[in-house]
């Protein structure tokens, strides 16, 4: 059989054309391409949930912190006006001198010793909700718990010593609630190096 003659049927098949590959190739690129966008997607979402997630967990860790003060410093205000009360009881105690406690018979005697009862147990409540005196007498003067209100020249003890208290200071929770009006040493040695280390604010 001739060339010419030869059955087109027999022919061998050729290789598909670029042109006849196309709609294959586009349909793979446009998937590619649409699982890109939805991973984009999955990610932008991904961000935004931990973002929120991180801002409500802030939000819950804000509320319980306030909630935690709201307990303990609360009754600041209260407990500032309470404690003119508790200033009153120890000045009517210290006016009378210990002699005269002792003879006091009678009324005088259950009077002092209700007051006395009454400041013990006012001081005691002070305390169960967290305000605690601040020990200043012969303490090392601290700015943060002390207010100087004038210099005692005294060469006994270290300058810079609280050697009398004028008004009690009060914590609470840790905090200054009121701080202590003192008198401070003027004039006697320094303190140690240790202990100026020791009780500089930090």
């Amino acid at each position: 059989m001739t060339e010419e003659t030869r059955n087109p049927a027999e022919e061998p098949e050729t290789a598909a054309t670029p042109d006849e590959a196309s709609p294959a190739t586009d349909a793979a690129g446009e998937i590619r391409e649409e699982k890109e966008r939805l991973e984009a997607e999955v990610a932008s979402l991904k961000d935004k949930f931990l973002r929120a997630y991180a801002e409500a967990d802030n939000v819950r860790r804000r509320a319980e912190r306030e909630i935690a003060d709201a307990k303990v410093y609360g009754i600041t205000s209260f407990a500032r006006d309470v404690l003119t009360f508790s200033d009153d009881f120890e000045r009517a105690l210290g006016a009378i001198d210990a002699e005269a406690k002792a003879k006091a018979e009678g009324a005088l005697k259950t009077l002092l010793d209700g007051i006395e009862i009454t400041s013990r147990s006012l001081a005691q409540t002070l305390a169960k909700h967290g305000v605690t005196r601040i020990e200043a007498e012969g303490a090392r003067f601290d700015p943060n718990l002390h207010q100087a209100m004038f210099e005692v020249p005294n060469p006994a003890v270290p300058s810079g010593t609280v050697v009398q208290v004028i008004q009690p200071g009060y914590t609470i929770g840790g905090r200054v609630l009121r701080p202590a009006l003192v008198g401070v040493a003027k004039g006697g040695p320094k303190a140690p190096a240790s202990e100026e280390a020791a009780n500089s604010p930090n």
